[in-house]
This record gives structure tokens, C-alpha cells and sequence, in this order.
């Protein structure tokens, strides 16, 4: 081998140790960034009913004049997931298609909710097509949720307990909803955070049977 050979040689191997060092660096900076920017979930507000316990005792009726109620008291066979929407907002506008197929595939029962003159409501059902079974008008309802922004979904279990909540305003945070419910934490941030605020299940069985 010519000395111009062993020198292509060496450097041909110093370049693949340079690179292997440079992939190196790059995967532990990916997995610092990862890190930082770990999923967030649906960001739950400090007022309105705490995750773990009974959603708020309401009647309501649906703009077809259907009663429906909500809480402890309520007669329900599944889950629920409580959408406040309103017919100006172009992000409710938006996800709630998304909403709806997400609801469908963890069979619960969606309902939409918002306030105001019903009349304001109808172009906003007719162009998504939204049974109108499914769509309550209520200030009452927002008021006892504690509802100060849109979109907010709440997830209510079957005996009436809140299960997650928060705003959504994408596909994300709305799943995140049913990941805090699966994982027994008040919200996808606090899992992230180690926190653990599982409830007793007994003491939330006794809550909703009562």
C-alpha cells in the first residue's frame, strides 16, 4: 500500500468515526428535545368540578325537548363526553367532526352544550348535520361546569363521576382524555409529572350509586 493510500485510508476512518460521533450527539439531543416537548394534553381549568368527583346535578333539555340530566342522579348506561361548543367558534367549527368520530370509537355518548338564543344554534346543526337530541342550550350548564373557554370537553363515567377535562383544540387533546381516564390520573400533565391522583374506586362506586 502507497503512503497516498494509507493516508485516503486514515482518513477515510477518521471521517467514520467523526460521523458515528455526530449521530451520537444528535440522537441524545433528539431525545433531550423529546423530552421537553412530551405530548400535552387537554389543559383543565381551576374552576368547575374536580376530576374523581360527581359532575354537577343539572336539568336540561335538548333542542328536540328531550330532558337530559347530568350527574350522580342521571340515568345513563354508558360514558359521556360533554362538548361546549358555540356557533361562532371557528376551532368548535373545526374539531367537532373530530370529536364525533372519537366519541364513536370509545362508544360514548356525545353531547353537545353551549348557551345563547336557540335560533343561533340552527345554521351551526344544520351544516354538521348534529342530531338535535344531542345538542343542549344551557347557561345553567356552563355556569355549574365552570366553563370560561371554548372548546371544553368533559369525560363523565357511567355513574356520573367526572373523569377528565379540560380545553381541546386538537385531535390530541381530545384522546387525552381518554388516556387520563385509562390511566387513572386528573389529567395527561399530571401523569407526565409523576403526580398520582387516582381515586379510590370505592368511594367513587359509592358516589355515583347514590
Amino acid at each position: 500500500m502507497t503512503e497516498s493510500q494509507l493516508v485516503s485510508h486514515y482518513a477515510l476512518w477518521a471521517l467514520v468515526v467523526g460521523l458515528s460521533v455526530v449521530v451520537l450527539v444528535l440522537t441524545r439531543q433528539v431525545g433531550i428535545l423529546h423530552e421537553r416537548i412530551a405530548p400535552a394534553g387537554a389543559l383543565a381549568l381551576s374552576s368547575g368540578p374536580v376530576v374523581g368527583e360527581p359532575a354537577p346535578q343539572v336539568d336540561a333539555h335538548a333542542l328536540d325537548g328531550t330532558r337530559v340530566r347530568f350527574g350522580p342522579e342521571a340515568e345513563r348506561l354508558t360514558s359521556q363526553l360533554l362538548f361546549f361548543v358555540s356557533p361562532r367558534c371557528t376551532v368548535c367549527r373545526e374539531l367537532q367532526p373530530v370529536v364525533r368520530s372519537i366519541a364513536t370509537r370509545n362508544h360514548v355518548r356525545l353531547t353537545f352544550a353551549s348557551d345563547g338564543d336557540e335560533l343561533d344554534h340552527d345554521s351551526f346543526i344544520a351544516s354538521h348535520q348534529i342530531d338535535r337530541g344531542d345538542y343542549v342550550v344551557s347557561e345553567e350548564l356552563g355556569t355549574q361546569f365552570g366553563i370560561a373557554k371554548l372548546p371544553y370537553a368533559v369525560l363523565i363515567d357511567e355513574h356520573g363521576i367526572v373523569r377528565a377535562q379540560g380545553l381541546v383544540n386538537t385531535r390530541e387533546h381530545v384522546e387525552s382524555l381518554f388516556e387520563a381516564q385509562e390511566l387513572g390520573v386528573g389529567s395527561v400533565q399530571d401523569y407526565l409529572q409523576g403526580k398520582d391522583q387516582r381515586s379510590d374506586s370505592k368511594e367513587v362506586h359509592a358516589h355515583g350509586l347514590a
